[in-house]
């Protein structure tokens, strides 16, 4: 059996394309640890937010991280999932964690393109792209120091896959 690999990043980043593609490429299982916690509770991220606030849905998405971790299998996590120390502990004991690392601008075409309301509900009420650059402001430093590696997600997800698998079998030669 193979660790874990855990993809953390903001919303948009791709991680779920990106999670699909490597979990496919690996013969691993795929986990979303928001999918599942929509699943388990049979509503929205953006119900669970609007009628219980910020913390405790963090507190359940928490609960969701260790739920879905198990050895051979991609985890797509919530973009915010960083903000709390002990994810970031536990993905890094658990597995390896690459960040999928995409500008702002980039993250707000994307945004954009595909808003997803539902599962992903505005931060701070602003326009995306000012809402993406000052999340990034803050989260930039906690994606980096939870990453075993850093990956450039403004490529296409093959190519983003491609770069992980690199990395891994890296790891496995080294």
């Amino acid at each position: 059996m193979s660790l874990p690999i855990y993809l953390i990043g903001a919303r948009g980043c791709g991680k779920t394309t990106v999670g699909h593609l490597l979990s496919k490429t690996l013969g691993y299982a795929f986990h979303d640890t928001d999918h599942h916690l929509q699943t388990s509770l049979q509503c929205t991220i953006a119900q669970i937010v609007a009628e219980e606030g910020w913390e405790s849905f963090r507190m359940k998405e928490r609960d969701s991280l260790i739920a879905v971790t198990a050895d051979s299998s991609v985890v797509a996590t919530g973009g915010g999932i960083i903000l709390r120390p002990e994810n970031c502990q536990f993905m890094r004991d658990n597995g390896r964690v690459f960040w999928l690392s995409v500008e702002p601008d980039e993250l707000a075409k994307r945004l954009d393109a595909e808003p997803e309301n539902e599962q992903r509900p505005t931060l701070t009420g602003r326009p995306i792209t000012e809402e993406m650059s000052d999340i990034l402001k803050v989260r930039s430093p906690l994606y980096s120091s939870t990453a075993h590696h850093i990956i450039d997600a403004t490529l296409p997800p093959q190519e983003v896959v491609d770069h992980i698998l690199q990395v891994l079998s890296q790891q496995r030669a080294g």
